[in-house]
């Protein structure tokens, strides 16, 4: 599906803000609000979740799965998981869950 990350990347790539995601994909500001703030694959009711995708979709959007090729011509970016990436991550939100309790 599609994962809160890849959400705020594409909309980034569109430059457009919640609302107009929200708009576009004619579901409501609370409901974007809430997919965006999932941690990982959003999850949510299966028609919102279609008619986000369609919309993404529709403005030229390409969800590129994990591992899967992208044979599109247009420009765009991936995150990169390497071992590397996903100790740097950690290390940034152990130490910001200790700088919080302090």
């Amino acid at each position: 599906m599609i994962t809160a990350s890849q959400m705020r990347a594409a909309r980034a790539l569109l430059n457009i803000d919640q609302r107009r995601l929200a708009e576009l994909a004619d579901v409501s500001l609370p409901t974007i609000q809430r997919m965006e703030a999932s941690d990982g694959v959003v999850r949510g009711n299966v028609d919102s979740l279609m008619k986000l995708i369609a919309a993404l979709e529709g403005a030229g959007i390409e969800l590129i799965a994990e591992n899967a090729v992208s044979y599109g011509g247009g420009r765009g970016v991936r995150l990169k998981a390497t071992a590397e990436l996903q100790h740097s991550r950690t290390t940034k939100a152990t130490s910001s869950i200790s700088t919080r309790a302090a």
